[in-house]
């Protein structure tokens, strides 16, 4: 890798942790906190709907493309959006979680359509920035920083929450989503890739169109259910460990710092595999790996819970989560025209959180009526069907760039070679 390349990475990098940090702060801390006061797992499992930005992001994600002609432009949207997501993320710090419940609520809404928003510009400066070669190293990257972003919410600062308190905690992680920007800021290899042509005629509506696309069905279904073996494990892992009679410190340790740290440890390794062996023949690996670790947990439930074998649990979990959105991110790439970048990824990721918002709400449901021992058997069931259905779902050709049309105007019709 040369310097130029490295920066690139970096760069990215810094983008990604800065907006999973808070995030995942917020989605865990607050699950703990409700188990302890004995919320039901139903109840932690609506919690999940204050990611609802991130389902409805494509409505917006065609106006950042329209007015992008360059990846300084999406530059511009991510410095901006950040900067608004910090000041929000400090204006929670003044509010009790006990009494303020309901507006904190409101404000990590506010707060997620604001990372929303640098997500969508992220996403699109990514595939700008990146070359083909690049881009699974890249996603690398972005799932490093969720990562880290996540062990650091769900791990180090829980820790430091359990010591600190609220508001010292909230004004340290604006300051660092504030500082996290420097990255981008001084980021100079930009390129414009000739996007004001291809961004002419981009419609409000531009998502509508690329469902038109000849054989999409298949490649959106694979990415609903890529997941669908590990999420209601991921969901209901730490209310399982408050069941387990353990308390927010061994949680933070556990879970959120040892696991995630393997997280982060896989996503390196995992893209220079796609790199070398291609996405099309990666296909089977990430699924496989999936469906084992749902068969681990299951057997876990008639198991004595001893602690080795939790620390061998999360360590497989976020392992198999890490590889397979590096997978994911590097697949969805692969699907997105030219001048539409930002709309086409974030629709392909919608996808996927859809689905995971989905199951996440259901394994709550699922865990209140049948146990944690039933969720495991379901989630081996799911991710049993992925790997029954990716014959008929994934089309290699479908991912073949010589294949695809670059440049899509809205309301235009496909060649019937397209995507043959």
């Amino acid at each position: 890798m040369n310097r130029k390349e490295i920066n690139k990475y970096f760069t990215l990098l810094s983008l990604y942790l800065a907006q999973s940090i808070p995030m995942s702060f917020f989605s865990t801390v607050i699950p703990v906190i409700m188990r302890q006061e004995n919320y039901s797992l139903e109840s932690i499992g609506y919690l999940q709907l204050i990611k609802l930005p991130w389902i409805l992001k494509f409505l917006w994600a065609p106006v950042i493309d329209k007015t992008s002609h360059s990846s300084k432009q999406y530059r511009n949207w991510i410095i901006g959006s950040e900067l608004f997501y910090a000041v929000i993320v400090a204006s929670v710090g003044f509010f009790s979680l006990e009494a303020d419940f309901l507006l904190i609520i409101i404000l990590m809404i506010i707060a997620f359509i604001a990372s929303a928003t640098q997500d969508i510009a992220t996403d699109a400066f990514a595939i700008l920035v990146l070359n083909e070669k690049e881009r699974s190293i890249g996603n690398s990257m972005q799932s490093a920083g969720s990562f880290i972003g996540t062990m650091m919410g769900t791990g180090v600062l829980l820790v430091i929450y359990h010591y600190w308190g609220w508001k010292p905690l909230l004004f340290c992680l604006a300051l660092f989503v504030m500082v996290a920007l420097i990255p981008v800021m001084l980021f100079k290899n930009h390129t414009s890739r000739e996007l004001e042509k291809s961004r002419k005629n981009i419609s409000p509506l531009e998502f509508i169109h690329f469902f038109r696309q000849k054989n999409i069905a298949g490649h959106l279904i694979l990415l609903f259910l890529f997941y669908s073996g590990l999420i209601g494990i991921l969901t209901m892992i730490k209310p399982y460990f408050v069941d387990l009679g353990y308390n927010i410190k061994q949680i933070g340790m556990i879970s959120g710092i040892f696991g995630t740290a393997f997280g982060v440890l896989m996503t390196l390794p995992v893209g220079f595999l796609i790199r070398k062996r291609t996405v099309t023949r990666s296909i089977w690996i990430f699924p496989v790996i999936n469906l084992l670790v749902a068969i681990f947990y299951f057997a876990l439930t008639f198991s004595g819970h001893h602690l080795y074998l939790m620390y061998i649990a999360v360590a497989l979990l976020w392992s198999a989560y890490a590889m397979s959105s590096v997978f994911v991110y590097t697949l969805s790439m692969k699907v997105v025209r030219q001048g539409r970048e930002g709309t086409d990824f974030t629709i392909q990721i919608v996808v996927t959180h859809l689905s995971s918002l989905i199951i996440a709400v259901m394994s709550g449901k699922i865990a209140d009526a049948i146990g944690y021992r039933g969720l495991f058997a379901i989630e081996i069931g799911l991710a049993v069907l992925l790997i029954i259905l990716i014959p008929a779902l994934f089309k290699p050709d479908f991912y073949n760039p010589e294949k695809r049309c670059p440049i899509i105007e809205a309301g235009a019709e496909f060649p019937d070679k397209t995507m043959q």
